[in-house]
């Protein structure tokens, strides 16, 4: 062995022998000599008033016992806000997009001279694909967004990291996860980005695989639906309320579990490694820039997901349309998968419908509900709903929406089956193209959409069973 090798298996020796916590015992002490030293030397007669409120407000936002209740209060809020802001434009985009503008261009390809078949593959298909993400997906996101940026530029989202370091470190992997697992919220490609801002090449790869568990705002409409369905509507009309908004939370909370539990399993197995340190030095809180926020949400986020979103939905829309029209023998394509599939999907506490939906509308979770619900008339043959096999619609009541799922054979079972598979399942297009653009890996990319999946169908085969031995 060569001098230099046995200076550095020496010093790798010493290294594991000092303990992990060897470079945060340095900073501490650093810190605590600083503070000794300063105690003695600093008059603070006269202190800036300034100074003295960031000192208040860190105490608060970064205490071991109000940290996190004001961390879980601020996205509470922030997530209220985004749901029950956005349902408006949502619904002006919708009527607009859907109501007003798709029979419009109906009528114009008809006048024109369109084929039938070619007038419902490009309206009834790829338009309407286009126009629910968009109606579906730009309100939240232009609201989610800027405020989220607005929490970042006040200084309050790098004491989140700092709160967050501890539980993430236990598990392998970096504080400044949770920064990129809250943006995950608001969009999961988003999200990928976001991990930049971690150094670790090994600690950013675990972010980008466990970001899918973070519910993205595709997803939300799908949660809230269908727990006010089935889990709101099995308690009394008073409760019903409070109910469905816990079982929503409570996914999104299973979501982070999950997030820890796959970092620790990936920290301990393909990607074994020991959390690096985080030095974090905790910005001033300063008043947000509101136009460069909006100009910095808009631009960089919400236009750029969107743009990405829209080239995945347009051909989902193309297959949706195809599969529900192409007959082989006496059944559509889309029959005959489901047919074929059901009774494996039940197996899980779902059915065929919803296997067909979330496979062929990976482009975009938006598209999921009104997929459903356009393949549950179509199968169940209800009579006045909808537009016709392949053309996508949602319907603004709730208790209709329900007549159709239960029409369709829905138990609660197969809600709260949707609602478990609908968290743990492949990311959509958008954000494996994110993933691979990020990480330059096939292979990264394709365990970041199997990993979810293996997950969802374990965990709701299990659900499924326990249910119908206690039932």
């Amino acid at each position: 062995m060569s001098s230099r090798d046995y200076i550095l298996k020496q010093a790798d020796d010493l290294r594991w022998e000092i303990g992990e916590n060897f470079h945060d015992h340095i900073i501490e002490s650093l810190y605590k000599d600083a503070g000794q030293i300063a105690s003695k030397v600093v008059k603070h007669e006269g202190e800036d008033k300034k100074y003295k409120f960031d000192q208040i407000l860190d105490r608060l936002v970064t205490s071991r016992w109000t940290g996190f209740p004001i961390m879980f209060l601020l996205l509470a809020v922030v997530f209220w806000i985004t749901v029950e802001g956005s349902n408006v434009p949502s619904g002006l985009l919708a009527s607009l997009l859907v109501d007003t503008i798709h029979p419009l261009l109906k009528s114009f390809g008809t006048e024109i001279g369109l084929p039938i078949w070619l007038n419902g593959l490009l309206i009834d298909g790829a338009y309407l694909a286009l126009a629910w993400v968009v109606a579906v997906m730009l309100p939240p996101m232009a609201i989610f967004f800027p405020l989220f940026t607005l929490l970042e530029d006040f200084g309050y989202l790098p004491r989140v990291a700092f709160n967050m370091d501890n539980l993430y470190k236990k598990v392998g992997a970096h504080g400044k996860q949770a920064l990129t697992m809250s943006m995950g919220f608001g969009c999961n490609a988003a999200g990928i980005i976001a991990t930049r801002i971690i150094d670790s090449p090994r600690e950013r790869l675990i972010a980008i695989i466990t970001n899918n568990f973070s519910l993205c705002n595709g997803r939300w409409p799908t949660q809230i639906l269908i727990a006010t369905i089935f889990i709101g509507g099995a308690v009394p009309a008073h409760l019903a309320g409070i109910v469905s908004a816990a079982a929503v939370v409570g996914i999104a909370v299973l979501g982070v579990v999950f997030s820890l539990i796959v970092s620790w399993g990936l920290s301990n197995t393909v990607l074994k490694g020991e959390a690096s340190a985080f030095s974090l030095e905790l910005p001033p809180y300063r008043p947000p820039r509101l136009l460069q926020t909006l100009y910095t949400s808009l631009i960089d986020r919400t236009i750029f997901v969107l743009w990405r979103a829209i080239i995945f939905a347009i051909p989902a829309g193309l297959v949706i349309w195809l599969v529900s029209n192409i007959s082989i023998g006496e059944l559509t394509i889309a029959e005959l998968f489901i047919n074929w599939s059901n009774p494996f999907a039940i197996l899980f506490g779902l059915n065929g419908i919803i296997l067909l939906a979330y496979i062929i509308a990976i482009p975009a979770n938006e598209i999921v509900i009104p997929t459903i619900l356009m393949l549950t008339v179509t199968t169940a043959s209800l009579a006045g709903v909808g537009s016709g096999a392949g053309v996508m619609f949602e319907l603004e009541s709730v208790n209709e929406t329900a007549q159709i799922l239960y029409g369709g054979g829905w138990t609660a079972l197969t809600g709260v089956s949707l609602m478990l598979f609908s968290l743990l399942h492949n990311p959509c297009s958008t954000t494996l193209f994110t993933i691979y653009k990020e990480t330059k890996s096939v292979k990264w990319t394709v365990v970041s959409a199997l990993l979810p999946i293996a997950m969802g169908f374990t965990l709701t085969f299990f659900v499924a069973q326990i249910w119908r031995m206690l039932s």
